[in-house]
């Protein structure tokens, strides 16, 4: 999938202003992009339904009908309303003189088609659909053929990712001209399907300040020399562990060592396991009261760690320290309950990332973790500044977000990622980045892509997104280091 800026929905209306004053039909080139992914797609003549909404989508779907029966697709066109834009109307007005049948119902023997291209609803639509609509939706739904969606999937919020009512379930989404966070985040990654950009030839120079992107990070700040030992790549000491929980600090550990952390120390609450027999790399140490937590160049604190006194002053420790810190599971919930914790990272000098989920999230914040996944992207950034440092809010399309706001949303990786421990994994990877040398947004927003292509690479392999265990996530992530690198 192709990068690309995400706009506010504000900043996409003042981008689509300055389109038309400089003369350039966007409905058109939308149009025919469209159509040319009916071509790239679909054999010579496939059987298409066109459903056109009374605004500006449906426009967009009206002169794609207009184009593909110029290219011999045989098509049925469904407008249950009337135009209720110019734009729209001219678009009709032009399919009827092309000869293009319009239905206001589609019958009920109406044949299958091979593709419906779904425009009745854009991304403007801003309250639920009527029950007219959701039933019409839940037989469009219904009908066994694949479907593109004109820029969003009618009937889904494209900035949160909820439906309103109903939504169209695509199997592809052709977004134009930037991408749309709710396409990948929450219920809508499942409604939009396969999401493609076209830009449409939209200078860049109209564009207006993007508030985020999708997540492409690089992997060319990694590269390493043939002159190079394990001091040069950073060290790392992952603090957690407590009785019955060693298996999250160890998931981290191993973690930081596939991700290319130099040295690795464990400091585990529970020190009875004196060496990691599948990674004796690992340095174990004893994290208890008369411990010296090793200096490192990272510290991530949290996986297994517990909630008890020991796990809060060794919380306080961690933060104290002037290196780059990952804070993750127990830490955050620790941090929720220490309000005066919360002051001491925003001041910290180093760089700070905490990768919460949702219920974690929804401590940190004092919300309800619905509320947080209502407004992902909202919630990600509140974080964010709250804290001064960085944020990944994990879950179908993760979130990293900056102090500042500025965001990327992250789609690799699905289900097949949701199991025990792959928090864990998160967080020893984004310290073993930290190590080496990114920094804090640069690590977090790789990590989370890297992360995802060890799920899809699973997912791949296997058929399916059943059975990934955490552990077996680790050895995982070297493999897409390495290839993404590999491709510059």
């Amino acid at each position: 999938m192709d990068g690309g800026p995400i706009l506010s929905l504000e900043a996409l209306r003042r981008l689509e202003k300055a389109a038309a004053g400089d003369g350039l039909d966007l409905m058109r080139r939308a149009a025919l992009a469209a159509a040319d992914w009916v071509t790239r797609h679909c054999p010579p003549a496939s059987s298409l339904l066109v459903c056109a909404g009374p605004g500006n989508n449906g426009g967009d779907a009206l002169y794609a009908a207009l184009e593909l029966q110029k290219r011999g697709h045989p098509l049925t066109v469904l407008q249950p309303v009337a135009p209720a834009s110019d734009a729209c109307r001219a678009a009709r007005l032009q399919a009827e003189s092309a000869g293009i049948a319009i239905l206001a119902e589609l019958p009920d023997n109406a044949p299958t088609p091979a593709l419906l291209i779904d425009g009745l609803f854009g991304i403007g639509l801003s309250r639920p659909l009527d029950a007219s609509w959701q039933d019409l939706i839940a037989r469009l739904n219904r009908l066994d053929c694949a479907r593109l969606a004109l820029d969003c999937p009618s009937g889904l919020d494209a900035y949160t990712g909820h439906a309103l009512g109903a939504a169209i379930r695509a199997d592809h989404t052709l977004t134009f001209l930037c991408h749309k966070p709710g396409l990948f985040g929450g219920p809508g990654a499942d409604f939009a399907g396969r999401v493609e950009l076209a830009a449409l030839d939209c200078p860049a120079a109209l564009y207006p300040e993007a508030e985020g992107e999708l997540n492409r990070p690089s992997a060319a700040a990694l590269a390493r020399s043939r002159d190079s030992h394990k001091g040069s790549y950073g060290s790392v000491s992952v603090i957690g562990g407590a009785p019955g929980m060693l298996g999250a600090a160890l998931l981290a550990g191993r973690s930081a060592l596939a991700g290319g952390a130099g040295k690795v120390y464990l400091c585990a609450l529970d020190d009875r396991l004196p060496v990691d027999p599948a990674a004796p790399e690992l340095m174990m140490r004893p994290a208890d009261e008369s411990a010296d937590i090793p200096a490192a160049d990272v510290l991530a604190i949290g996986p297994g760690l517990g909630q008890q006194e020991l796990a809060e002053r060794l919380l306080e420790l961690a933060i104290s320290r002037a290196c780059p810190l990952v804070l993750d599971a127990d830490a955050l919930n620790l941090l929720a309950v220490r309000r005066d914790l919360a002051a001491r990272i925003a001041a910290r000098g180093a760089p700070t990332v905490l990768t919460p989920h949702p219920a974690e999230a929804a401590r940190l914040l004092k919300l309800d973790t619905r509320e947080i996944q209502a407004d992902r992207v909202g919630h990600a950034r509140r974080l964010a500044a709250l804290f001064n440092c960085v944020v990944v809010l994990k879950g179908a399309g993760s979130l990293i977000a900056r102090p500042d706001g500025y965001y990327r949303v992250n789609d690799s990786g699905g289900p097949e990622l949701a199991s025990a421990g792959q928090g864990d994994v998160l967080t020893g990877l984004v310290a073993a980045l930290l190590a080496q040398g990114l920094d804090a947004f640069d690590a977090a927003s790789l990590a989370a892509r890297l992360h995802g292509l060890a799920g899809d690479g699973y997912r791949a392999e296997s058929g399916g997104p059943i059975g990934l265990t955490a552990s077996a996530t680790v050895p995982r992530l070297s493999r897409a280091l390495n290839h993404l690198h590999a491709e510059g």
